[in-house]
Order: structure tokens, then C-alpha cells, then sequence
């Protein structure tokens, strides 16, 4: 085959793809260059997540009406006069095939006008193909038309995401944009919608407010730090403060977004020991970084650098970040709930915080009123089920309560119990035919004797140790059960045979959870609504970015409620978009162990009663979500080798 040179409208659409991947990419060449060019206020408008339209106005300096059609041709670019300006470029980009590139996979009209000029002028560019130049009156600025986004190479145009992914990810670029320029004013318009608008005011913590609304900014911590060649300022979230992903994980050099895993990974193991694994933190932080020891323009988008010391920059960012949280007393702080709201709230809660697993009814019906209130009372706190020692009864009519001395009487010292070689004989003849004839096998003896509906009646709980497993008495073999295991366990299985089934009703909530989500989260909110309405959530847009959450999921667990549905948004991936709804109900019923009972918070026998109960019914009993053992088991035989009964 030949070798030919290739025209010059096909070189322009090639570069095209170094620079225009999808409309954010051409959103984000205008702005930086609105940017450069000083301007002080900059509106983005888009239709159909900038597919069909996109519109960015500043009042900038404008572009002299001789150098337009310059500006159109690769390579061209006021940023640089030569190769060894590249160490200094301090402005946003200098990428000379940007307008090339967009202008040839597009429809672009230019208007634009400088100060000293007395009229503006308009241009159009189609396809890489200039068009006419008139004078226009305009304002002081330029405005740019991007229209019909890879109408001529329809391949590229195939692979884009649907209008509102792409809207998506324009709506998050103009939030770090905005973030990174607190000084420049931002109005963000989404099909002649209003969705951002910030003061420029200079104010960090006002643009935080603006993007991530009163939760976020509520809770932060302001960071600085100062070296030779870097420098840092901004917030940082305090440890409650978390996401699934690294949505929130932001960060400026210079005045770009940009990204660096040594910057990620110090800001990440600043907050090792104050945050759970898989949670990552906050950040909006503002780094000036001497240009000599950085390279940008290392990825065709300029979205990754590196940097000539890694270690100087990682230390630097890990001990301002350190610093920061450990000079802060890290409690949370909660606020008083109107007892009005409470008093409207208490009957659901009460329902919630132990689902199933209630007193008999012939036990309630005998108490006062004043024994359910103070019942109810105990079974508030959200640590669990209960978290203070209760006293309910046992069942006496199957299971009557054992009663000590209170001052039992001390054998003899030393202890010593004598027994015949005879007994001893007989004993282990005995136990050794039981262990030939039966060999223990756990799983096996759970299966059909403890955990069974034949032994409800059988069993015997003997009592709790360290507060967290019950030990119980089952003909002659002797069992522990970890109460956060199997509570964790019931809770699992009954919550996915809810949602499985489609029985889940709704409960309605007082006061409202309200919700901020940014575009993305929006997208994968709207592309889930009837899932979540069979989840049994009622939710409705309340204004700007923000959502109200006026019911929730029936028989969930007490349990923090808004951090469940936030958690869920963040595990629905952008590549699962076309999911199955299991993904999100095993999300869900994964989210409801959090709502186990815990370790050392003791429990009354009754309620032990009714968790037995409830593990009989469980499809695997016998080992909570996360592979942990519910119960073990030790024979009668095995204990009373331990003690030397037997020999």
C-alpha cells in the first residue's frame, strides 16, 4: 500500500481526538481559556448534556479581530514563544490544537470583542471550514457556540454516553472549576435550568456551601501550610465526613483540577486511624507548587503531573493534612432533637430498633404503663438493639430462672473430689461408645438439633459473658453465640427476603432527610427512581441540587438512615448503570448490619429467647454476612476431659 500524506482536514479531526473525547472536554478548554484571559464572571450553557449545544460567555479581555482565524489553526497559542517557555507556563493550558480541534468536529460561531474596539465580531467555523467575519455589537468579552458535536464523524458520536451522563460530567467540572477559582464568578445553566451559581467572592468555604451544601461545610477543618517550593490552603472534612469513592477527594495546583496519586495517597494516609477502611475523606485544598518542579502537560487531557521529589511532596501534604486532625478534639457533635418531632417519631423508632424480635405478648400485657415507657425507653439508643442492661423475666413457664445465694457457701480447700476406679471406669466406657456411635460434627448437630423448631422448648440459656455471647445448655453439649453474628445474620437474610419478595412497605419520617447531589448523583438517582420506590422510598426534588427523603424502607433497623441511602448512591458505579436490581438491595441489606446489636452491650434473656428464635428461621444459621461463625459448640465429652473427669 502507499504511503501518501493525509489532507489536512483529516490531520484536524485525528488531533481532535487528543483534545475533544466528549463535551466536558470541549467545556473545559473554553473555560480555561475564559481563565487566561481574565475574566472575572464565566457562564456555562448546555442542552442536551452539550451534544446538540454548548454556549461559554466571559467578560474577559476578548480576541483582537485580526488574530480570530489564527486562533482557529493548529499550534496556535498566546501562552508560549518557545521551547524553553514549556518550564514556565503558569496560565490553565496552552494546547495550540484546541479551537483547531474542536472547530473540526463541530459547529462553532465565535463573538467576541476587546476593550478598545467599538464593535464586536462574529465568526463561524464549521468542520475545520472558516466562515464569515462581520462586526456585531457585543459586550466586552467572548462567548463561544459549540453546536452538533461530532456531527461529522458520526463513530465518535456513537460512543458518547446518554445526554444526561454527559450533562453529568460537565455539571462536576464546573464545580471543581469553581472550587479552584473562588475569585471567579459561575453560573452553570443545564436545559434552561439554573443548576450552579457562585459569588466569586473569594470565599473557599461560600463555594463549598454553593457545590456541597450545610452538611459539608458544617463539618470542616481549614488546613495551611507553607515551604519552600509548595505552599497549602483550604479544608479538609473532619473524620465523619466520608464517601465509598473519592468523589470528594479535591484538589488544586496552581489554579487547575488536576489529579496525583502521590498528593492522593498522602492526603488518604494522613487519615489512617481516623477513618474506616474503604471510607475516603474530604479534601478542597488550594496547593501553590513552584512551576520548575512540576510537569502538567504529561497526559493529553493535562489532568495528571509529576512532580522531580515525590517524597517532598508527599511528606509535605501528609504532615499539613496530620496536623490538622490532630489538633482537633475529633467529637462529634450532634444537636438536640425537638421533642415535638421525637414525641411524632417514637412509635416508628421503637418499631425499628428491634424488628421481630419483641417480648411475648403475655409478658407486655402484664406490664404497667410505666414498665412499656421505661421498656421503650431502653430500647432507643442506636448502638444496637439495646445497649443498657435490661431486665425482662425469663419465660418460666418453659424456662424457669435460675436463682443463686447471695452468699454461697466455699468448699473446703483444698478442692479435691475423690472417685472410685470403678466410676472412672464405667465413665469413660461410657463416654467412649457416645463418641464412637456419634461422632461430633458441628454443622450437623445444629442443623438438627439446636437450631431446629422441634428444640425451641429444649434449650436452655444459662447465661451472658463479656456481654456479648450467650452460652446455652442443649442436652449434653454446651454452645456460645455471638449475639452481634447472628443478629447481623437475622437482619440480613429477613431484609433480603423483603426486598426479594417485593413485600417492603414504606415509613413515612419527621422530620425529612434532606439531600444534596451533585449531577452524577442526580443521573444515578433518576436512573434507579422506580427501584428505590420499591425499596420503599419516597423521595421528591426540593429545590436547586437538593432532595427530600420523606419515607424510608419499612422495618429497617434503627440506624443512620440518610449515610444508608448516601452509601447506596456510592456503590452504584457508573459501569453498572445498566444493572440488575440486586446490586442495589444487596447494597441495602448489606448497609442493615450496621444495625446488629454489638458486643458488650448485654441483652435481657428474653430478648436472647427471641434472637434463638429468629436464627431457627434463617436459611444459613450458622454464619453471619461476613463468614464469621454464629455459634460453636463443645461436648459434654470434651469438657469433662478438660477437667480430668475422664482420663
Amino acid at each position: 500500500m502507499p504511503i501518501t500524506l493525509l489532507d489536512q482536514n483529516t490531520i484536524n479531526k485525528i488531533a481532535a481526538g487528543e483534545v475533544v473525547e466528549r463535551p466536558s472536554s470541549v467545556v473545559k478548554e473554553l473555560v480555561e481559556n475564559a481563565i487566561d484571559a481574565g475574566a472575572t464572571a464565566i457562564t456555562v450553557e448546555i442542552k442536551e448534556g452539550g451534544i446538540s449545544f454548548i454556549r461559554v460567555t466571559d467578560n474577559g479581555s476578548g480576541i483582537n479581530k485580526d488574530e480570530i482565524e489564527i486562533a482557529f489553526k493548529r499550534h496556535a497559542t498566546s501562552k508560549i514563544k518557545s521551547i524553553e517557555d514549556l518550564m514556565a507556563v503558569s496560565s490553565l493550558g496552552f494546547r495550540g490544537e484546541a479551537l483547531a480541534s474542536i472547530a473540526a468536529v463541530s459547529q462553532v460561531e465565535l463573538i467576541t470583542k476587546t476593550a478598545n474596539s467599538i464593535s464586536g465580531v462574529r465568526y463561524t467555523i464549521e468542520g475545520g471550514v472558516p466562515g464569515e467575519v462581520a462586526e456585531i455589537g457585543a459586550p466586552e468579552g467572548t462567548t463561544f457556540i459549540v453546536r452538533n458535536l461530532f456531527y461529522n464523524t458520526p463513530v465518535r458520536r456513537k460512543f458518547l454516553k446518554t445526554a444526561t451522563t454527559e450533562g453529568g460530567y460537565i455539571g462536576s467540572l464546573v464545580e471543581y472549576l469553581a472550587l479552584s477559582h473562588p475569585d471567579i464568578s459561575f453560573r452553570f445553566i443545564s436545559n434552561n435550568q439554573n443548576k450552579l451559581h457562585t459569588s466569586g467572592n473569594m470565599n473557599l468555604k461560600d463555594i463549598i456551601y454553593n457545590v456541597y451544601g450545610r452538611d459539608i461545610t458544617n463539618n470542616l477543618y481549614e488546613i495551611s501550610g507553607k515551604s519552600q517550593d509548595i505552599e497549602a490552603s483550604g479544608f479538609i472534612g473532619k473524620p465523619m465526613i466520608v464517601r465509598g469513592n473519592r468523589t470528594y477527594e479535591n484538589y488544586y495546583i496552581n489554579g487547575r483540577y488536576i489529579k496525583s496519586s502521590i498528593i492522593t495517597k498522602a492526603i488518604e494516609d494522613a487519615y489512617k486511624g481516623f477513618i474506616m477502611p474503604h471510607n475516603y475523606p474530604f479534601s478542597a485544598i488550594h496547593f501553590k507548587i513552584n512551576p520548575a518542579i512540576i510537569d502538567v502537560n504529561v497526559h493529553p487531557t493535562k489532568m495528571e503531573l509529576r512532580f522531580s521529589n515525590n517524597e517532598y511532596i508527599y511528606n509535605f501534604v501528609y504532615d499539613t493534612c496530620l496536623k490538622a486532625l490532630n489538633s482537633k478534639e475529633l467529637i462529634a457533635e450532634v444537636s438536640v432533637p425537638d421533642p415535638v418531632a421525637v414525641k411524632m417519631q417514637e412509635a416508628p423508632v421503637v418499631r425499628n430498633v428491634m424488628p421481630d424480635i419483641r417480648l411475648p405478648e403475655k409478658n407486655m400485657a402484664g406490664k404497667t404503663q410505666l414498665q412499656r415507657q421505661e421498656t421503650a425507653k431502653e430500647e432507643q439508643p442506636q448502638s444496637g438493639m439495646v445497649n443498657q442492661a435490661v431486665t425482662s423475666p425469663l419465660r418460666t413457664e418453659v424456662r424457669p430462672e435460675i436463682k443463686m445465694e447471695n452468699k454461697p457457701e466455699r468448699l473446703p480447700e483444698p478442692f479435691e473430689i475423690k472417685r472410685s476406679e470403678q466410676m472412672v471406669k464405667e465413665d469413660k466406657a461410657r463416654y467412649e461408645a457416645v463418641a464412637k456411635s456419634e461422632p461430633p460434627k458441628q454443622m450437623n448437630l445444629f442443623e438438627n438439633k439446636l437450631l431446629d423448631e422441634s428444640s425451641r422448648n429444649k434449650y436452655r440459656i444459662i447465661g451472658q459473658l463479656f456481654d456479648t455471647y450467650w452460652l446455652i445448655e442443649f442436652e449434653d453439649k454446651f454452645y456460645m453465640m455471638d449475639q452481634h453474628a447472628a443478629h447481623e445474620k437475622v437482619l440480613y437474610e429477613r431484609t433480603m427476603n423483603k426486598l426479594h419478595n417485593k413485600t417492603i412497605g414504606t415509613q413515612m419520617i419527621l422530620p425529612p432527610i434532606v439531600l444534596s447531589l451533585n449531577m452524577h448523583e442526580e443521573e444515578i438517582y433518576k436512573a434507579n427512581q422506580d427501584i428505590f420506590k420499591r425499596l420503599g422510598y419516597e423521595i421528591e426534588e426540593f429545590g436547586g441540587n437538593e432532595y427530600k427523603v420523606t419515607g424510608i424502607p419499612a422495618g429497617l433497623p434503627k440506624m443512620d438512615y440518610k449515610q444508608l441511602l448516601i452509601d447506596v448512591l456510592d456503590g452504584l458505579s457508573e459501569e453498572s448503570a445498566n444493572r440488575d436490581p440486586d446490586i442495589i438491595t444487596e447494597k441495602v441489606a448489606s448497609m442493615s448490619c450496621k444495625a446488629a446489636v454489638k458486643g458488650n452491650n448485654r441483652l435481657s434473656f428474653n430478648e436472647a429467647f427471641e434472637l434463638m428464635d429468629e436464627l431457627m428461621k434463617a436459611e444459613n444459621p450458622y454464619n453471619c454476612p461476613h463468614g464469621r461463625p454464629t455459634l460453636i459448640m463443645m461436648s459434654k465429652y470434651e469438657i469433662e476431659k478438660k477437667f480430668k473427669r475422664i482420663v
